[in-house]
């Protein structure tokens, strides 16, 4: 463990810049975010899956995975490219400004678009017919999503402002949720508050860009639009990838099984999601805009510092998930209130995939640092050929273990090919 500290320590230096506390800021923020976002599904979830029951929890869960594929095409990988890009224009305010304006009106005509393929799918879809008012009711998420500028608060290294608003959202859901889910027939109340709070989170986002930082809304020119079109192409083709074997799972169980049945999965893949986001979420998120200025000056500098983080991930990988794993049984019977073995299995297989994902991150980023997209386009292209139809069969024979199953293999797959590829790049 003090080899560990020595480690980070060291590492951090290397990082930050002297005199300048940024960075660490970030991290705290962000891990500030993460405990919150860690403690209140351990509440929420044990909550709503007991009142409402697992069949309309598996519904809502089969929902937002729906609508999760709307956000995908609307954030259109501007999480990375527009992070990277005010990152490094940051000193030039008529180019930032012109990057928020060309992202943020590519954003909404998308939502204005996600909206109408959401109402032909409803309307036309049998299987999305009978529950069309949850699927519309679930929308709101994707607008929230869309006006929330995430992307800007992490390439400016201002990831306070996400934290800030992240814990005020988190906290008025998991009061609504109490106020106002009181039995079975309240379900279709979860995705309005879900949509309610990604709405007032996304405008207090733009709230504090107009504010905050003074940058009006304008309207951009249609070269810059076409720009920003071009440098997000191959992340929001890679994204598309990778979620054809992450939201995936959810979404093929729900077509593949019944609503109840994915409420016991979405629980494994809730839990999963809380332990791979904390901390590595914060790291990754609060290191991507540091580490691309780093590369553009000194690339074997940043070169280094990604072999030394991940290195930290795995280690903390190493002592944290063994522990959850044998922990399994107990804390799926806390959220769940019962005994489901296929359910503790699923996690357990998803917990390997998580071991896999923490020993990979940063050297799946660094490939986005160093502006190899179309190698990171092509790894997770290759890996949802082969993924989305293994899982598919995976559900088909095992149920909704399956899946977890499924996962598992795929993220050694990517974990695999990440490391033979960046073990081949010299710097």
């Amino acid at each position: 463990m003090r080899a560990l500290i020595k480690l980070i320590q060291k590492t951090y230096k290397m990082i930050e810049h002297p005199g300048s506390k940024k960075g660490l800021h970030n991290v705290i923020s962000l891990s500030g975010l993460q405990v919150i976002s860690y403690i209140l599904p351990i509440i929420i979830l044990p909550y709503l899956f007991r009142v409402i029951g697992a069949e309309k929890f598996g519904l809502i869960a089969f929902a937002q995975a729906f609508v999760q594929y709307f956000c995908i095409l609307t954030d259109y990988g501007f999480s990375v490219s527009a992070t990277k890009e005010i990152a490094l224009c940051l000193e030039n305010k008529i180019q930032v400004r012109r990057v928020i304006a060309a992202v943020m009106t590519v954003k909404l005509v998308l939502v204005l678009f996600s909206f109408v393929i959401l109402g032909g799918i409803v309307y036309f879809a049998p299987k999305f017919r009978s529950d069309w008012v949850i699927y519309v009711l679930s929308f709101g998420a994707v607008v929230g999503g869309s006006l929330f500028p995430s992307w800007f608060f992490q390439g400016t290294e201002r990831m306070k402002y996400t934290a800030i608003l992240s814990i005020f959202g988190q906290y008025v859901y998991a009061s609504l949720i109490f106020i106002f889910i009181h039995g079975r027939n309240d379900y279709l109340l979860v995705p309005v508050i879900t949509s309610i709070v990604s709405l007032l989170t996304g405008l207090g986002g733009q709230y504090i860009i107009l504010t905050r930082f003074d940058i009006p809304f304008q309207l951009p020119e249609f070269r810059e639009i076409r720009h920003q079109l071009k440098e997000g192409w191959n992340v929001f083709i890679s994204d598309v990838a990778i979620n054809a074997y992450t939201i995936t799972r959810i979404f093929a169980v729900g077509l593949l099984t019944n609503n109840t049945l994915t409420g016991y999965y979405s629980i494994a893949e809730k839990i999963a999601n809380a332990v791979q986001t904390f901390p590595l979420s914060s790291f990754s998120q609060a290191i991507f805009p540091r580490l691309s200025k780093i590369f553009n000056r000194n690339k074997t500098r940043a070169f280094e510092i990604m072999q030394q983080v991940q290195l930290i991930t795995i280690i903390i990988s190493l002592i944290f998930l063994p522990v959850i794993f044998l922990l399994a049984p107990w804390i799926v019977r806390l959220v769940c209130g019962g005994v489901y073995p296929a359910t503790v299995l699923s996690l357990r297989f998803l917990l390997i995939s998580i071991f896999f994902i923490s020993s990979n991150a940063f050297r799946v980023q660094f490939l986005l640092v160093c502006g190899e997209t179309k190698t990171y386009s092509r790894i997770h292209i290759s890996m949802a050929m082969i993924g989305l139809p293994l899982i598919i069969i995976f559900i088909y024979c095992f149920s909704y273990v399956g899946a977890a199953m499924a996962t598992a293999i795929i993220e050694g797959g990517v974990f695999t090919i990440t490391y033979l590829i960046i073990k081949k790049l010299k710097f």
